[in-house]
């Protein structure tokens, strides 16, 4: 598993005192506000967070030595990681990183059905994306199909629901 996670991405700056504007890549934006330190960039270099808040879904972060709008303006487009061990997860939940790559098998006859390509966001649940080859399926995440997330063994057991892997 990664070590660090990529969260967001730095979109913008905003006010005079080095304040970064962050696009969140997680569930909500008070996540990112959570940390005490942040990693910036391909280099992912730690920076402390000073404040955090949100401001119309997008966190605003105040880091430490980023202290002008110059400076700030450096850090734009670059991604925002988390380092895994600086968070804790509810049972059930997972980083999409993680899910991703995931081999996709019935949990009753053992059949593989492919691989987790994508998590699509719906709102209602996460929709996972499998790929078998030339063919693409669409599996909702929820608690009557996919009946185990074994990130350690890479595998996901799914019950799937009547007629979702028929051919047409």
């Amino acid at each position: 598993m990664k070590k660090f996670l990529e969260s967001g991405k730095i979109v913008n700056i905003h006010g005079l005192k080095g304040e970064v504007k962050v696009m969140p890549w997680c569930d909500y934006p008070e996540f990112l506000c959570e940390f005490d330190v942040l990693y910036i960039g391909k280099e992912k270099t730690p920076y402390t967070v000073e404040s955090a808040r949100i401001h119309k879904n997008m966190a605003l972060l105040k880091l430490k030595g980023v202290d002008t709008p110059e400076a700030a303006n450096n850090l734009r487009n670059s991604i925002v990681y988390i380092d895994r061990e600086e968070t804790e997860l509810d049972d059930g939940t997972y980083f999409i990183q993680d899910i991703i790559g995931l081999t996709v098998k019935d949990a009753d006859s053992g059949e593989v059905y492919g691989e987790v390509k994508d998590v699509l966001q719906t709102g209602a649940n996460d929709v996972y994306e499998i790929k078998n080859g030339e063919k693409t399926y669409l599996i909702p995440a929820i608690e009557q199909v996919v009946i185990e997330t074994d990130i350690e063994n890479s595998v996901m057991l799914i019950r799937p629901l009547e007629g979702l892997f028929d051919e047409n």
